[in-house]
């Protein structure tokens, strides 16, 4: 028993990250020593279902909760001249990032020929709504049966109207009606605690969920699985230089300051949030930074903490890219009126779910269900986002540095734009 205890005490130790990417290492690994093996991909199946109901299962109360509290945390106050100009720029910014991500995948076209559609025989085709359909749908006439139901684009908008009125009655001049959202808004948060601990289990079983789904894709396609894996690490690392060089760089540009200051002033946080794959965690070097550039405090006070909730630009790319994957290896590639809503999508789940662990695979999740790629157990949409989970380490790495590196740009545009940048510090 003491033996037993003591090999749940070392594994709980092991960085979650490592231990995910020992999982795909290994499933690959045995996945082509046992080419296709039927009896050892029936025994395997079930450990990789399991993982996804459990992920399907967290999704919705994870999201409908966190954009709740993220939203409502943002006092109407303090949303002011500078406050406005922020959240626009993280908004404006994010959509530039799912549109890269998303011409990045179409160019590159990742996890083509891989035809993981086999693992369920043939493959489904979503039907895509129409652009009118898509922007009436994300109205709901039945919260609660939205919820019930998993529609993303309708639960997102409603739970951040919910946040947003939340905010505005803890910010009122009645008492009681501050004491009120303030008892909701506090609930909600306790909701959303028990939520994260619950994620935290979930992903403790993710390295046997993740070596089960790998091991049934190398099975079947053997080592040629690894060509696509390279493909979409390659896509969003290219993706995430391009927002760097054409948008933040042009946002320089604009500004009529040196692009090239800018990338050697935000060199620390970029580092940092690369190495801990924390926007949290970096927040005191951003801080820092922004300080040693001549943010005034009174920008970047309310800016990066706000942008490391609401601001997800490499988290983005991140999404339209490994949306493009995904389906293209099942044999389903998007359409315009599909990429359209990985753009909304994308762009209304960034607020309140930075915070989130796991948030990157929860909202690719979200972004999948959007479309009509059902993350369904034992399908081949479900063994693709196993393969995406199994290097997420590798890509999250990325694009939490590209989530930094957009928070730090947007102070520096709106003190800019304000006259309000000390340029002393800045050329110094």
């Amino acid at each position: 028993m003491s033996a037993l205890k003591s090999l749940f005490s070392c594994y709980f130790k092991i960085n979650l990250l490592l231990k995910i990417l020992v999982g795909l290492i290994l499933g690959a690994i045995a996945g082509m020593i046992f080419q296709n093996n039927g009896e050892m991909i029936a025994f395997l199946t079930p450990f990789g279902d399991l993982f996804i109901r459990l992920l399907k299962m967290i999704m919705v109360p994870v999201i409908a909760c966190t954009l709740i509290v993220g939203a409502s945390t943002i006092a109407p106050s303090h949303l002011g001249r500078i406050g406005g100009k922020l959240v626009l720029f993280y908004m404006i910014t994010s959509i530039f990032a799912i549109i890269i991500g998303l011409a990045v995948g179409t160019v590159i076209q990742p996890g083509t020929g891989l035809e993981l559609a086999a693992v369920e025989g043939k493959a489904r085709v979503a039907e895509s709504p129409t652009l009118m359909s898509i922007l009436l749908n994300i109205v709901p006439t039945n919260p609660m049966s939205s919820l019930s139901e998993g529609s993303v684009l309708q639960i997102i908008f409603f739970c951040l109207l919910f946040g947003i009125a939340l905010a505005f009655g803890r910010d009122s001049a009645d008492e009681n009606v501050r004491k009120a959202s303030d008892t909701v808004y506090h609930f909600i948060e306790g909701v959303s605690q028990a939520m994260f601990k619950i994620v935290g289990w979930v992903m403790q079983y993710a390295p046997f969920g993740v070596f089960a789904l790998i091991f049934i894709v190398f099975s079947k396609n053997g080592a040629t699985a690894f060509g696509p894996l390279a493909a979409v690490t390659a896509s969003v690392y290219i993706g995430l230089v391009l927002q760097v060089v054409l948008v933040y760089f042009g946002v320089c540009l604009i500004m009529r300051l040196s692009p090239l200051k800018f990338l050697s002033k935000v060199r620390n946080p970029m580092v940092t949030a690369f190495v801990t794959r924390s926007s949290g965690a970096t927040l005191p070097v951003s801080i820092d930074a922004a300080e040693k550039m001549g943010v005034p405090k009174s920008v970047y006070g309310f800016g990066l903490p706000v942008g490391a909730t609401i601001n997800m630009d490499g988290t983005t790319i991140y999404l339209g890219v490994c949306a493009i994957f995904i389906a293209n290896a099942v044999g389903m590639p998007l359409d315009s009126s599909q990429q359209l809503t990985i753009v909304l999508t994308a762009v209304l789940a960034s607020i309140g779910t930075a915070g989130v662990p796991g948030a990157g695979a929860i909202m690719l999740l979200m972004v999948l269900e959007s479309v009509g790629l059902k993350v369904e157990a034992g399908s081949a949409v479900a063994v693709a986002y196993g393969m995406i989970l199994g290097i997420d380490a590798l890509l999250d790495m990325g694009r939490t540095s590209m989530n930094v590196v957009g928070d730090m740009s947007g102070v520096v545009a709106v003190a800019k734009s304000e006259k309000s940048l000390d340029m002393d510090k800045w050329n110094s």
